[in-house]
């Protein structure tokens, strides 16, 4: 694809359009203008703004704006500083305080006192582990046969879970119009109409660049004499295949297809 700045320079240059003109249709000042044109990106405010102004200017031209801001992102766009930062370990505890202290255990002071007094209390906490085992020991025979009564119960009367309460999503609002602008790569001649509003280009001759405004209708049907104009339909733009004999659509809210010859429009 061609630098993008060249594709909005030639697209503007190609329409005759001043950078004033733009300024005051998108309400983006002149010298960012220039600066998507010439693709100094430092020296507009971030890449957010970046790719805001690139849509609003691609769009005030009939350009592909999602084309040319996906391909700023491919080029230029970086990874945000967080997801630059190394990993770094986990902060180790702060060590105890004191010096010696946070070395190891201390040592006891006074061993000699602790060896004395070891078998007395080795021989009272046998006895005390000897006494709950023997009230542990009878006491859980009893909780075991309690227990055992209200599991069973669970088992068989085991309530049914309640039915989920929660409200389907709405679906999505219909589209009541369809949208149509013609975008010429070339010379074509156009005949439109609109339901409602009759014919809208009575046989125009378009050239290169002079895309027409965005026509609104719930049917919009329309007649090329040739493949060189891209049509954007709802937002997405494509191209009619080359043919030998005019080429005809319907367009309508939930979508389009091709007319035979005998179904398209005719002006004049």
């Amino acid at each position: 694809m061609p630098e993008i700045g060249a594709t909005l320079h030639e697209a503007r240059t190609r329409a005759r359009i001043d950078i004033a003109e733009i300024e005051t249709a998108t309400k983006i000042r002149a010298k960012y203008l220039r600066a998507l044109e010439n693709e100094e990106w430092d020296l507009l405010p971030g890449p957010t703004f970046v790719k805001t102004f690139l849509r609003t200017y691609a769009e005030a031209l009939g350009l592909d704006a999602k084309l040319l801001v996906d391909e700023y992102k491919l080029r230029h766009e970086r990874l945000a500083d967080l997801e630059l930062r190394p990993i770094s370990p986990r902060t180790q505890a702060a060590p105890g305080r004191g010096g010696r202290g946070s070395r190891g255990p201390r040592r006891a002071v006074g061993g000699g006192g602790r060896s004395a007094r070891g078998p007395v209390t080795l021989i009272l906490v046998l006895l005390v582990v000897g006494i709950l085992a023997a009230l542990g020991y009878t006491q859980g025979d009893e909780r075991d046969r309690v227990a055992t009564q209200p599991s069973s119960t669970k088992a068989t009367t085991s309530p049914t879970p309640p039915a989920s309460t929660g409200t389907a999503p709405k679906p999505k609002p219909k589209r009541r119009v369809a949208r149509l602008r013609v975008l010429p790569v070339g010379d074509v001649n156009v005949c439109l109409r609109a339901k409602g509003q009759g014919v809208l280009l009575d046989d125009v001759r378009l050239r290169r660049g002079e895309n027409s405004r965005t026509f609104r209708s719930s049917r919009i049907t329309i007649t090329l004499g040739n493949n060189s104009a891209r049509l954007r339909f709802n937002g997405r733009t494509f191209r009619p295949p080359a043919s030998s004999t005019p080429i005809g659509y319907a367009f309508t809210p939930t979508g389009r297809r091709r007319l035979p010859v005998a179904q398209q429009p005719t002006c004049g």
